[in-house]
């Protein structure tokens, strides 16, 4: 069995996982900035032995091949080996400099802008909110071409900006209704970061979106009285870990010394 080791010595004692059999991921955004917190979040991750890592993206401050090798390599770099990235407004711009080659080197491969893979019976795809995701566009068209290939509902999707938020960019990235549509009856979870706090929002379309981006940058406020909101919090750093089973899914937020934050659990139609 896995159990967490907590960061703090006064941080209580977190949870022990599911049985064996779950695959562990761990998401989280904004954190890849060199500093002390991004570096207490990914410890408390690392400690975890995970089996995956999303990075939900933005690797400050502008995404050069410096910043990654100063600011991104010395805090989450240690996951790289399990790490599943998708690209940030603040390094899409030096992509080419900073993001692609970086990945090629940790991968061995070129880093594609949007892929997906399989874990404990389901999809994740990653999708790229930083170039072309409006309908007709070549990222929809390969998403539903994704989507075809299976029926079921044990999917989570993950991207940089978030569609909705009860944060600094309240009530959500609107340009992304879209993909939400497309992934309409398709996924159970939306991952993303940009808001640099934890959201979880109750279920819409059959689907929930998680906010995971207080990996380390300087935090924002939440609207904890948004009507669609079940949890937020914007005054701790810390990251989502995410239990993957046949059919199911546990989902935690937890501090960057591990205290439980939130819990939650979600269900969905295995694929076929």
């Amino acid at each position: 069995m896995r159990r967490l080791i907590p960061i703090a010595a006064a941080a209580a004692c977190l949870a022990v996982a599911s049985p064996a059999q779950a695959e562990v991921v761990w998401a989280v955004g904004d954190g890849a900035d060199g500093g002390a917190q991004g570096k207490q979040v990914s410890r408390m991750i690392r400690s975890d032995h995970p089996d995956r890592f999303l990075y939900l993206g933005d690797v400050y401050e502008r995404g050069t091949a410096a910043d990654f090798r100063n600011h991104y390599g010395p805090v989450y770099g240690p996951l790289n080996r399990i790490a599943a990235p998708t690209p940030g407004n603040h390094e899409w711009g030096n992509r080419r400099t900073g993001y692609l080659p970086y990945w090629r080197r940790a991968k061995g491969r070129t880093q594609p802008s949007y892929y997906r893979f399989r874990g404990r019976g389901w999809e994740i795809i990653s999708l790229n909110s930083e170039t072309s995701h409006r309908g007709g566009s070549r990222q929809q068209r390969w998403l539903k071409r994704a989507l075809r290939r299976h029926s079921g509902t044990c999917r989570i999707a993950f991207m940089h900006r978030p569609y909705l938020s009860a944060g600094a960019y309240k009530p959500g990235i609107r340009s992304l209704g879209s993909v939400w549509r497309t992934l309409r009856g398709h996924a159970r979870l939306v991952l993303s970061g940009h808001d640099h706090n934890m959201q979880r929002f109750r279920r819409r379309d059959g689907m929930n979106q998680y906010v995971s981006g207080a990996g380390g940058r300087e935090r924002y406020g939440v609207n904890r009285s948004d009507r669609r909101l079940a949890f937020g919090r914007g005054d701790r750093f810390g990251a989502l870990r995410i239990e993957l089973n046949e059919g199911s899914a546990k989902l935690e937020f937890r501090s960057a010394t591990g205290a439980l934050l939130d819990r939650s659990q979600v269900r969905c139609r295995p694929l076929d």
